[in-house]
């Protein structure tokens, strides 16, 4: 024992509290923040409050549009049962099941009420991935093969190909397109942002209304799932259900909000456009280039050469 570890074998795996991915995105959108926040001191008069709302806005739709990918809230349910704790055992253990559904697979989540049970910790996170690059079958294999609780791989179950629900080749596709239309979402994103920073903005308000579609999109693909019905997840008389979650809120909230953005500079292009140049910060940069054109200087001698 070292420290009352046995050092020559695996230990028990813990639970993941947040994947990696997401804090990377959440850093380096943070990273900007907090450039721009240092910047803009220098921006005088109300100019200042247009470019901080501006920046913020759209950095917000950025972060979300990437941070989406990666979270596992797509789809949600939680129940509380008793339920057998092991295979081959008469044990049963009140706990907290939950199904989290992302894009690129299922996390399956078991906490016991209280976490110390049986001798044991009751304390898992287990993800299962369906993207195109991973097998799904082999990692509910592995599973099995590691001995993880009854009500995980009871759940996990349901979603192999072998399963008679024969839900894993929509969630499969569902979540691939989807992911693929938010990242379209992206691109149009940063085209939309470097539109904004010309004289005509009213091409952003287009990119910006393109970039909206897209994230519903990706919603529409990923709702197809539901056209699969799904089987029934039981554990005793308590019935696992499972409704959108936040990412799937989260991404319909932005994607209006893009949207609505859109068809607002659009419609000041139109209407409104002295009122638009002026959230743009246009009118400062025409009144400066028409004031340079004012100052006129004359030759007195060429005028009297010319006479």
């Amino acid at each position: 024992l070292f420290d009352g570890v046995y050092p020559f074998y695996p230990q028990k795996r813990k639970a993941a509290l947040v994947d990696i991915s997401i804090v990377i995105v959440i850093a380096v959108f943070l990273t900007f923040t907090c450039s721009f926040l240092l910047i803009i001191p220098g921006i005088r008069g109300r100019a200042r409050l247009y470019w901080t709302l501006r920046v913020l806005l759209n950095l917000m739709v950025g972060v979300v549009i990437v941070v989406v990918q990666f979270t596992g809230d797509w789809e949600t349910g939680w129940v509380k049962a008793n339920t057998s704790y092991k295979s081959f055992s008469s044990a049963l253990v009140n706990v907290d099941i939950g199904l989290h559904v992302g894009l690129a697979g299922v996390n399956v989540t078991l906490t016991g009420n209280p976490v110390n049970q049986v001798n044991e910790t009751i304390n898992y996170n287990e993800h299962f991935a369906w993207s195109f690059d991973a097998d799904y079958d082999h990692s509910y294999s592995e599973g099995l093969k590691r001995g993880l609780p009854s009500p995980i791989l009871y759940v996990a179950e349901k979603f192999t190909t072998q399963s008679p629900c024969g839900v894993h080749r929509q969630y499969r596709i569902s979540g691939h397109y989807a992911s693929a239309t938010l990242w379209v979402a992206f691109c149009t994103w940063l085209i939309s942002n470097m539109l904004f920073s010309m004289p005509v903005p009213v091409y952003g308000g287009y990119m910006l209304l393109v970039t909206g579609a897209f994230m519903i999109f990706s919603l529409l693909s990923f709702s197809t799932v539901r056209n699969s019905p799904m089987c029934p997840i039981q554990f005793g008389t308590a019935t696992l259900l499972i409704g959108y979650g936040g990412s799937f809120w989260l991404t319909l909230a932005i994607g209006l909000l893009c949207s609505v953005a859109g068809i607002t500079v659009v419609a000041l292009h139109y209407f409104s456009l002295d009122l638009l140049k002026t959230f743009f910060d246009l009118r400062e940069d025409k009144a400066d280039e028409c004031q340079e054109m004012t100052e006129v200087y004359i030759n007195p001698h060429s005028v009297n050469d010319g006479l």
